[in-house]
């Protein structure tokens, strides 16, 4: 028999990834996030919702270096997962348009490399 969870923890993926500290950060292809749960205030009002009290949502943020464009654009060419799957259905022109809206947006470092931060949230709280 499983006992009563006295305190919780759950994270959620922020798709929205960023440049690198040292940077601005660069604007997403559109403007209404995809998973607009997945922010803080919305993600904490989900576990205080559910009964959690002590509430607390924090980042954690992960360096993310693609060494050219070719190495951040060849997942999306796999079909596995709902953007690699979309890329995947669109015409080869599509896809090779889509491409280049992508790398036109992407804030590339003199050798040619793309810095950004991955970033998740994570929350935790206690169960009453």
């Amino acid at each position: 028999m499983f006992g009563t969870m006295q305190r919780g923890c759950s994270s959620c993926v922020d798709f929205g990834m960023r440049q690198s500290p040292s940077t601005q950060k660069w604007p997403s292809l559109t403007k209404a996030p995809r998973f607009p749960i997945c922010q803080p205030k919305p993600f904490k009002q989900l576990f205080e919702a559910a009964g959690l009290r002590d509430v607390d949502v924090r980042g954690i943020e992960v360096p993310t270096v693609f060494k050219n464009f070719d190495d951040y654009w060849s997942p999306f060419l796999g079909g596995q997962g709902p953007a690699p799957s979309y890329a995947m259905s669109l015409s080869e022109e599509h896809r090779d348009a889509l491409g280049e809206k992508i790398r036109a947006g992407l804030p590339f470092a003199t050798d040619g490399s793309i810095p950004l931060v991955a970033r998740a949230w994570a929350v935790k709280g206690i169960a009453n």
